[in-house]
């Protein structure tokens, strides 16, 4: 139960009674931990906050919380969070997608709630595979990636989430790793902003795509593969802070060593507010280059389901309040006797 003395709602008290029933180890696990401590840090209550998820294993995360929620149908998440928040805005709505989820069937209705700015924030969990079927290959599956589905190998081009909501205009965009330091940060900021924030999260797979993300995950060596992005700051990375990211005359990303007849103030600096910059960054890709982390685009918008009842409010200020029955029985009727 909440603490009745203080009237604040502790990350145990957003855990429903149900078994969580994902594969002993998988990264969805430390996602659901990070966000339940979320919900109770930015102080959302329980009947006020709502979760919706579509299919595959991402979208059981509505099972798990003790909020309203719902488990919806293949890709379609979006519209129905959309008819959520439009039905009630003062709800807090999230939706929990994965790569195949949000990327395959769901793109479409991706694409549209993120262009339009909802006030929803989306999580993808991207494990770059289709676990809940089997392992197939998926959305963001690395060219060459052999799987049942793609037994000589993927010759598809993969999907880079993070350039898909950019170029859809999200609000908000970000990354993080499940088990990361900072995956709860960027949580927290996504949570706080208004308007549609999109979060993809490296999600292990360790049954079907075991170490997909390795590089970004282990203690020894992470840092030399992984850029945090700061707002205001240079883009410096590596475990000895040592290496950083540089804009050559043709004004291309390189990787250079510090102290090389380079200083911090000669590298490319973070500036979350730069569309443009963003962009390149969600190009950046290992092992070529150190993979970004943390929010690489916010601005401040109007929401859609603001600016539609404004318009509901400017309709009956102009027409007064609609009366149903009257409608019902103006135009062209006929009685049946």
């Amino acid at each position: 139960m909440p603490d009745k003395e203080l009237n604040v709602l502790k990350p145990k008290d957003f855990a429903s009674d149900q078994d969580v029933r994902w594969c002993p180890g998988c990264g969805d696990y430390a996602i659901l931990n990070q966000v339940r401590r979320i919900c109770a840090k930015i102080g959302q209550t329980r009947e006020n906050s709502v979760f919706i998820s579509g299919i595959g294993c991402s979208s059981r995360f509505p099972y798990y919380m003790e909020t309203y929620g719902m488990h919806s149908i293949h890709g379609r998440a979006p519209a129905f969070a959309s008819g959520v928040k439009l039905a009630n805005p003062g709800l807090d709505v999230w939706q929990v997608t994965g790569d195949g989820d949000g990327l395959s069937i769901g793109g479409n209705h991706l694409l549209h709630v993120l262009r339009r700015n909802f006030n929803i924030k989306i999580m993808l969990f991207n494990n770059r595979i289709y676990g809940l079927t089997k392992g197939q290959y998926s959305p963001t599956s690395e060219e060459g990636k052999k799987t049942k589905s793609s037994p000589m190998g993927a010759i598809d081009m993969p999907l880079s989430p993070l350039s898909v909501a950019l170029a859809a205009e999200a609000s908000f965009v970000a990354r993080a790793v499940d088990v990361d330091k900072d995956l709860g940060n960027v949580l927290e900021r996504a949570a706080k902003h208004e308007g549609s924030a999109f979060v993809e999260i490296y999600q292990d797979c360790n049954v079907f795509n075991h170490h997909a993300f390795k590089y970004a995950t282990d203690k020894d060596s992470k840092e030399d593969h992984i850029l945090r992005l700061e707002h205001g700051k240079p883009m410096i990375f590596g475990k000895d802070r040592d290496k950083g990211i540089w804009l050559d005359g043709n004004r291309k990303p390189r990787v250079v060593e510090l102290g090389k007849g380079i200083q911090a103030d000669d590298l490319l600096f973070h500036d979350e507010h730069d569309e443009s910059l963003s962009f390149l960054l969600s190009r950046m890709t290992y092992p070529e280059f150190p993979e970004p982390m943390g929010v690489f685009y916010q601005i401040e918008d109007e929401c859609y389901e603001n600016l539609l009842q404004k318009q509901v409010d400017d309709a009956i200020e102009a027409k007064g309040k609609p009366d149903l029955q009257a409608l019902f029985n103006s135009g062209d009727i006929f009685e049946v006797k």
